[in-house]
């Protein structure tokens, strides 16, 4: 038997599963309440307002400059937290591996994913394993829960935002999507930018207790724009950014004027966008700007009344809608 990739039988219930489980899984997620002989276990009571979320995690390639999908997993569910305003206290993973993945490529996204549930302070307290055969899957895909504990003070909702607030973003958007694109080397394209998949655990923590502060999100599928129309429904006003204003590396311009991609539709997988009083607005950049992954965060557009749509003003001088993405550009970036 082929001892260095995922064979059915790792998904039999039998002794190659139990050593999968075993020498991997609980090898590097080991904490005192991860039981993997127990169908379900007890945790201990949480001091504050229980919030719980869920998340699917695919990418290709597996491992990318700046993270990788273990990494991306945990990431994804603690930002998620984040921005609702909780600390992240406990996840749980399932991981579906396609047959024939190298066993040493599995180990290193584990160890991965571990590694950022221990910088973010959760505990893995359950998990599953499910082997698909090959070509059914991507290599491995992996689903997450997540709960945690509110703690922010300021009551965020998408509600509460009204015309005269403004918009602001934590660092330059894009860069998971064209990193991840540079990967694959589809295009024959090639380049150091890396992604900026990371916990945006401490950019929330920072402001979250603000009063002006109304609402939080990290932008990942749909990127920007997704997030402005998201706000625009909600609120039923016009979200108005400036071209000018919005953080763009240079590399990510570049990519995207060769192949004809629009950067604000760009997934982002280590920012936040957020809306707040004009008032709040200095006080969530020096904050931000405080800290090393939000020190390029800057105001990128206003609240408007009137009709419910996202617009750009341009250094042009002019005003462009940007619509709701309708087509995927890039599949299977997160």
């Amino acid at each position: 038997m082929d001892d260095t990739r995922i064979l059915l039988a790792h998904g039999n219930g039998g002794r190659l599963m139990r050593e999968l489980i075993t020498d991997i899984f609980a090898r590097h997620l080991a904490n005192p309440l991860l039981d993997t002989d127990a169908d379900a276990v007890v945790l201990p009571p949480l001091d504050g307002e229980v919030m719980v979320t869920t998340d699917g995690f695919t990418v290709q390639p597996l491992e990318f400059p700046g993270g990788n999908l273990g990494s991306l997993a945990v990431h994804g569910v603690v930002n998620d937290l984040a921005v609702a305003g909780a600390d992240p206290r406990y996840l749980t993973l399932s991981a579906l591996i396609e047959e024939g993945l190298e066993i040493e490529v599995l180990e290193r996204l584990i160890a991965s994913f571990a590694a950022a549930a221990r910088e973010n302070g959760v505990a893995v307290v359950a998990g599953d394993t499910k082997v698909v055969r090959r070509g059914e899957g991507g290599g491995l895909y992996l689903s997450v829960a997540g709960i945690g504990v509110k703690r922010a003070r300021a009551p965020l909702a998408i509600e509460r935002i009204a015309p005269g607030d403004v918009v602001l973003v934590s660092g330059p958007v894009g860069d998971h999507g064209i990193a991840v694109m540079l990967a694959r080397e589809q295009f024959g394209l090639s380049g150091e930018l890396r992604s900026d998949s990371a916990s945006v655990l401490p950019l929330a923590q920072a402001v979250r207790d603000l009063p002006g502060l109304r609402f939080m999100r990290d932008p990942t599928r749909g990127g920007l724009a997704t997030v402005a129309h998201e706000i625009a429904r909600a609120c039923g006003h016009s979200v108005a950014l400036n071209q000018m204003a919005v953080p763009l590396r240079p590399e990510v311009v570049s990519v995207c004027e060769m192949l004809g991609y629009d950067p604000y539709y760009l997934a982002c997988e280590g920012r936040i966008v957020a809306v707040a009083d004009a008032a709040s607005s200095d006080e969530i950049l020096a904050r931000w700007q405080a800290l090393p992954d939000g020190a390029d965060a800057c105001l990128i557009g206003r609240i408007e009344a009137g009709d419910s749509r996202v617009v750009l003003e341009t250094g042009l001088g002019g005003r462009r809608i940007l619509d709701e993405l309708e087509d995927d550009p890039l599949p299977r970036i997160c």
